[in-house]
């Protein structure tokens, strides 16, 4: 039961985030920088603070269950809700990647602590996706006007993943962080950044834990 009221918390917690936040703060954002940059900046807004957010509260529930059964109910309501209300102060309608960062994080949180038994090996992984990415996506934004890739925002995105994975895992998490902000550069439509920095991120501390 107290994994169901966490549960319901974080929920409350993503939707505020979700619906209410960033549509307060595509406002200032578009009128400052325009519609799309503003989409582009409420979607690390949304990364940071549901996705990351959700990923430090991991290590409080009894198991993954709850987490990666959450996730994908959330990813099953931006599927839906996409399909006939657009969220157009975040969501674009060229892609659906805020539903497969969803997926991606339920995955690994799954694959990380149900199947290899130890909650770090999701956790880490969707923290990089949310808390790294947003870091390569911000400096991008700022540097070039839109969505593209560069190494700047890689190495804003190592600057921020090593750490964190040094903190989760020591010397193994802040390599893992360095594999995650290199992999980052790689896209290959429709399969994303949301689904390739956890994935390799993921197989990466899951072949050393298990050496």
């Amino acid at each position: 039961m107290t994994d169901i009221w966490l549960a319901l918390a974080l929920g409350a917690w993503i939707l505020f985030v979700v619906l209410a936040l960033t549509r307060w703060t595509y406002g200032p954002l578009a009128a400052r920088f325009g519609h799309m940059r503003a989409v582009y900046f409420n979607r690390k807004i949304i990364h940071v603070l549901a996705g990351g957010v959700a990923a430090v509260c991991v290590p409080c529930f009894s198991s993954w269950v709850v987490p990666t059964a959450s996730a994908l109910v959330l990813a099953a309501f931006l599927y839906l809700v996409r399909r006939r209300w657009l969220l157009w102060w975040f969501q674009d309608p060229d892609n659906m990647y805020e539903v497969s960062f969803a997926i991606a994080w339920g995955v690994v949180v799954a694959l990380g602590w149900g199947l290899l038994g130890d909650w770090r090996l999701g956790v880490v992984p969707a923290l990089f996706m949310a808390v790294g990415d947003s870091a390569t996506g911000v400096v991008r934004n700022l540097l070039f006007k839109r969505r593209t890739k560069h190494w700047a925002g890689n190495v804003a995105m190592a600057a921020v993943s090593l750490p964190i994975g040094w903190f989760y895992m020591g010397p193994i998490g802040a390599v893992a962080g360095l594999l995650a902000s290199l992999v980052e550069r790689l896209e290959f439509p429709p399969i994303d950044d949301n689904v390739l920095v956890p994935l390799t991120s993921f197989l990466f501390l899951a072949a050393a834990s298990l050496l």
